[in-house]
């Protein structure tokens, strides 16, 4: 006999089950959905019935589709995505929901920048910043459905957090080192790689939020006789910056458009100008009208500022081709 066609399953019971198949852990799923674990394995349960498959193999150690899962996975994520455009297109309002887009610190910079830019665009969105201070984690809450859109090193998030976001190359920034004040490098003017030779330079090191960066300083200062500062608190403020800045007395590396703080001065580096590809990134089938914006906002700037050249003798991470457009 053939299974009667499931017309009814509940968008709460594929949610569940696009938790665990992403995840493949159900007390990360659980903790993802706000939700307790015993009532994710009995969602799961329920749609296994309702479906008449097995959709996972669960063993001590792992969680694994199985080859129905494998099926409906992309399924869950279409049903899912109807939903969103549903409840925007007819939710309260009658309007789209806020796009929820992080600029990494409240300041200055390119993210900022292009959000601006969109909501020149489009008036009639609401583009809401969110400050989650490092790629890293941002992509999680991306992926997660708790964020929309952020904008950092991808290159540099682990592969597999990668595969489930969409980006797009928006700038090569240039690198900057920010100096206390009375530091022997704090004259005015560009700063030459070779320069930080001996110096423990602060890249966020042991900060779970920004490894993206950290891994990208790393790269950058292999071969070069710079070191990376120990791990040290997380400043949040401009007045815990200058403090654990005058404490330590650690340069930092950042971008040139990284917010100016007092007791410090910025220097971009130079011999040569090292680059950071920026990108924007957003979760994968994800639409939205003040998406679309950010999309224009982006390539008008990038246009009118060259923000995807490379200037000859500029510094890249391995294996990165300049995207089109650039020089």
């Amino acid at each position: 006999m053939t299974p009667a066609i499931p017309r009814d399953v509940e968008p709460r019971l594929l949610r569940g089950f696009l938790a665990v198949a992403e995840e493949l852990h159900f007390t990360r799923a659980a903790t993802r959905l706000y939700t307790a674990q015993q009532a994710l394995s009995r969602d799961i349960r329920r749609l296994e019935h309702v479906l008449g498959a097995p959709l996972f193999t669960r063993t001590t150690r792992q969680v694994e589709l199985t080859a129905e899962g494998h099926r409906l996975l992309p399924l869950a994520r279409r049903v899912l995505r109807a939903h969103e455009d549903l409840a925007a297109a007819f939710g309260p309002g009658s309007g789209p929901r806020p796009l929820l887009v992080d600029l990494n610190t409240d300041g200055p910079g390119t993210g900022r920048t292009v959000l601006e830019r969109a909501r020149e665009l489009a008036p009639d969105c609401e583009l809401m910043a969110r400050f989650e201070s490092g790629l890293t984690h941002a992509a999680a809450e991306i992926a997660a459905g708790r964020l929309d859109v952020s904008f950092g090193y991808a290159d540099g998030l682990d592969p597999s957090l990668r595969a489930r976001l969409a980006r797009r190359p928006v700038r090569y920034e240039p690198l900057a080192v920010l100096l206390p004040e009375d530091h022997a490098l704090a004259a005015p003017g560009p700063v030459p790689l070779d320069a930080l030779v001996g110096e423990q330079v602060y890249t966020g090191a042991g900060n779970p939020r920004t490894l993206e960066w950290t891994g990208l300083a790393r790269e950058l200062f292999a071969g070069r006789g710079i070191a990376a500062a120990p791990p040290a608190p997380v400043a949040v403020g401009k007045d815990e910056f200058r403090r654990i800045m005058a404490k330590t007395r650690n340069p930092v590396l950042v971008t040139v458009d990284f917010p100016d703080m007092p007791g410090s001065v910025k220097r971009p580096l130079t011999a040569p100008v090292p680059l950071s590809p920026l990108s924007m990134v957003w979760r994968s089938g994800f639409s939205h009208p003040a998406l679309d914006a950010l999309h224009a906002a982006a390539a008008a700037l990038a246009a009118e500022r060259g923000w995807l050249a490379v200037p000859a003798g500029s510094w890249l991470p391995a294996g990165l081709t300049p995207a089109p457009g650039g020089g």
